[in-house]
C-alpha cells in the first residue's frame, strides 16, 4: 500500500521523536538558558510509539527514522528499537543521534535491528565543537563514530548545520573527510527557529557552498534513490565518500518531500514549519487503531504543498525549537 498526498508525492518516510531531552546544548537546537522540557506523563510511552510506528507501516510508511532530542538518552531505547525493527512491512530502520553515547551503546543498536546511523558533527575543532554545543567533547563524538565503524554500521551520514563566521571555515575539512573515508557528508543551512532572531545572518545558501566546493574539486551529482532524503548529493571525483546539501531555505525541496513527522509528545505534522499537528493522543486513548491509522492517511491528505518561507527576507523564525520536534 502507498500513502500518496493531494499532490501526488509519495509519503515513505516517518520521521519520529521519542524525547525532547538532549545531553548537548546545540546553539542552533535551542537558546542558551535551555527550553522547558515536557512532564514525562506527556511523552509517549513506548507502547504508543510502536502503535503510531505499526499504523504508519501499515497505511505506507516504509522507512522509520528514530530521533530526539537525543534519543539514546531515553531509558530503554535499545528494547524499543529491537521491536519497532521488527514490523512487518518495515524496510528500514535508522536513527540520528549526536554520537556521544555510541560509544557504550552502538553495538547494542546494532543488534536491535538499526540500519543505519545519521550524526550530527558540526565542527572538527574541538574548541569550536565545544562552543557549538556549548560545552560538548569532540573526542566523545569520534570514539563514537569509531564504535559505530567497528560495530559493522555501513559508513555514516555526517550532518553539518553551517553557520556564517562560526563553523563555515571548515566547509573543506569536512570535503577533506569524504576523500578518506566513505561518509556522505551533508551540509546543511542554518534556518529560523525561535531564539534566532536575527538567523539570516547565519544562514549560507546552499548554491553558496556548492560553489565554493567546486571552485577547489572537481564535483559530479549523483542520482536520488527511493529512501533519499532532501539533500542533493555529489561525490568530489574520486572520493570513497560523498557530499550533501539541503538547502532548506533556500532550495525549496518541498516538491519532493516524502516525510511525516511524529514528536515525542504525539503531535503529528505533515510539515516542519506547519504551525499546525494533529494530536495523536485522543486516538492512541481510544484504542481504535483503525482510526490512528485513518488518521495518519488524513494528516498525508492535509500535507501542505510547500513551506512559505523562501522568498521571504522579513519570515519571523518559527515558533518552535529544533529539540522539541526531532530537529
Amino acid at each position: 500500500m502507498s500513502l500518496i498526498d493531494s499532490y501526488g508525492r509519495r509519503i515513505n518516510y516517518l520521521r519520529l521523536s521519542v524525547t525532547d531531552r538532549c545531553n548537548l546544548r546545540c546553539r542552533y537546537c535551542m537558546p542558551a538558558k535551555g527550553v522547558q522540557m515536557l512532564p514525562h506523563h506527556e511523552i509517549l510511552s513506548f507502547e504508543d510509539l510502536l502503535r503510531v510506528s505499526e499504523q504508519a507501516v501499515a497505511a505506507g510508511i516504509s522507512k522509520i527514522r528514530v530521533t530526539g532530542g537525543e534519543p539514546l538518552v531515553r531509558r530503554g531505547i535499545l528494547p524499543f528499537l529491537a521491536r519497532l525493527g521488527r514490523l512487518p512491512g518495515l524496510q528500514e530502520l535508522v536513527l540520528t543521534t549526536n554520537g556521544i553515547l555510541l560509544g557504550e551503546m552502538a553495538r547494542g543498536l546494532k543488534d536491535a535491528g538499526v540500519r543505519r546511523l545519521n550524526i550530527s558533527l558540526d565542527s572538527l575543532k574541538p574548541e569550536i565543537f565545544a562552543r557549538i554545543t556549548r560545552g560538548g567533547k569532540l573526542s566523545d563524538a569520534l570514539s563514537g563514530l569509531e564504535a559505530a565503524e567497528k560495530a559493522g554500521f555501513p559508513p555514516h551520514k555526517i550532518n553539518v548545520v553551517l553557520m556564517r563566521g562560526v563553523n563555515d571555515h571548515e566547509i573543506m575539512d569536512f570535503v577533506e573527510l569524504t576523500r578518506e573515508r566513505p561518509y556522505n557528508v551533508r551540509f546543511i543551512e542554518y534556518m529560523p527557529t525561535g531564539h534566532s532572531a536575527n538567523w539570516r545572518a547565519f544562514s549560507i545558501p546552499g548554491t553558496e557552498v556548492l560553489e565554493r566546493i567546486a571552485e577547489r574539486y572537481l564535483i559530479e551529482k549523483l542520482e536520488r534513490t527511493e529512501h533519499s532524503g532532501p539533500a542533493s548529493n555529489f561525490r568530489v571525483r574520486g572520493a570513497p565518500g560523498s557530499l550533501g546539501i539541503i538547502s532548506a531555505m533556500t532550495g525549496h525541496f518541498c516538491g519532493s518531500c516524502n516525510r511525516l513527522r511524529v514528536t515525542a509528545s504525539g503531535m503529528a505534522k505533515g510539515c516542519l514549519f506547519s504551525g499546525e499537528g494533529v494530536d495523536l493522543r485522543p486516538l492512541l486513548a481510544a484504542g481504535d487503531d483503525t482510526l490512528l491509522r485513518q488518521e495518519i492517511r488524513n494528516i498525508v491528505q492535509a500535507k501542505p504543498v510547500g513551506h512559505e518561507m523562501r522568498g521571504r527576507p522579513a519570515f519571523p523564525p518559527a515558533s518552535f525549537h529544533m529539540s522539541g520536534i526531532g530537529g
